[in-house]
């Protein structure tokens, strides 16, 4: 089969490989469809990624239909299913408490192994979802949309709740969108202004904030002095993650949606003072690919409107490469490999 290789950071390579053969008991060998490309594909392929040893097949946003399952699988060919790429061992003490999202021993698909940038794969069958009618490329945009949707609900912000979302590229998008489903008043926040012009026209956020010198005064005049009832840091970048902290609410949520590799700092007399919550959100539930999926398919989520750039696996060495640098316009592209 064919296949995407990044054999080291800066080297994607388009090669032929093995197909994973007979399934497992328990597993099921699927035909991959669509694939989306993620912010962890482009730090992968920059050397970026924390977790990761080369070469890799990188992909970890899926949709797939099932070619064979193996044993003790009531899944027929032919069933259109979302890959839930979190591979969760079922013993530890997260895995105990319901948490697999944050298994001690997590093997991501695409990350800490092989994925989906490729025409076959296998995957357990507790860990695929039947995409419900949705299009195989809409379905491919589940797991991004799943992680926003899960940093929401383990916000515990209530409707009325004043949300501010830190980052407008995907990720943030995403939560954004979920944080608006929840009944949250939103505010975007971002460095760039054609980036928040883009989720005013494309997505309907007129409250938004441009990073710079100003925008914690910007902060004060929108919540009256008194700061966001709840903060999403969506950038993946220290100093923003460590701003945010004064943008909280007497008695707010912060909540981590990306992960650096630097360690982030506070005051803690003004984290204390506040009493608030700083949460980490990993990864997300089988419940937030369900709240995701009647979202799309309710039609609460314009995937026409998230998915801005489309190539083939073939195509994908050159503009994965492209994509990296050249962001204009560009908030999630997706792979179409088969389907």
């Amino acid at each position: 089969m064919k296949a995407v290789l990044c054999r080291e950071p800066g080297v994607l390579e388009l090669v032929e490989r093995p197909s994973p053969g007979a399934p497992a008991p328990g597993w099921v060998r699927l035909a991959v469809s669509h694939v989306g490309i993620c912010g962890t594909d482009y730090h992968i392929f920059e050397g970026k990624h924390p977790f990761l040893e080369y070469p890799r097949v990188m992909g970890h946003e899926i949709s797939a239909t099932v070619i064979e399952a193996g044993d003790g699988v009531d899944l027929p060919a032919g069933t259109a299913v979302v890959v839930n790429p979190y591979l969760a061992c079922g013993k530890c003490v997260a895995c105990r408490n319901g948490k697999p999202n944050c298994c001690t021993a997590i093997q991501v698909l695409g990350v800490h192994r092989d994925g989906a940038f490729c025409e076959e794969i296998s995957a357990p069958a507790t860990n695929l979802y039947p995409a419900r009618g949705l299009s195989l490329e809409a379905a491919a945009t589940v797991e991004f949309l799943s992680i926003g949707a899960h940093a929401v609900r383990r916000s515990l912000a209530g409707a009325g709740a004043r949300s501010l979302v830190i980052g407008a590229g995907p990720i943030g998008l995403g939560t954004a969108l979920f944080s608006r489903i929840a009944g949250h008043d939103v505010t975007l926040l971002d460095t760039s202004a054609e980036r928040l012009q883009m989720a005013a026209e494309r997505f309907g956020f007129s409250s938004g904030i441009v990073a710079d010198g100003g925008a914690a005064d910007a902060v004060k005049a929108k919540t009256d002095g008194e700061g966001f009832d709840v903060v999403f840091d969506a950038t993946g970048y220290a100093p923003s993650m460590e701003k945010a902290f004064g943008y909280v609410a007497h008695g707010g949520a912060l909540v981590f949606v990306s992960v650096v590799k630097e360690e982030i700092r506070f005051s803690d007399p003004e984290f204390h003072k506040r009493e608030m919550m700083v949460i980490g959100s990993r990864n997300a539930l089988r419940a937030d690919f369900e709240h995701v999926m009647n979202s799309i398919a309710s039609g609460l989520i314009p995937v026409d409107r998230l998915i801005t750039h489309r190539t083939t696996l073939e195509d994908t060495p050159p503009d994965l490469a492209r994509w990296t640098h050249e962001k204009g316009g560009l908030i999630k592209a997706v792979i179409k490999v088969g389907g």
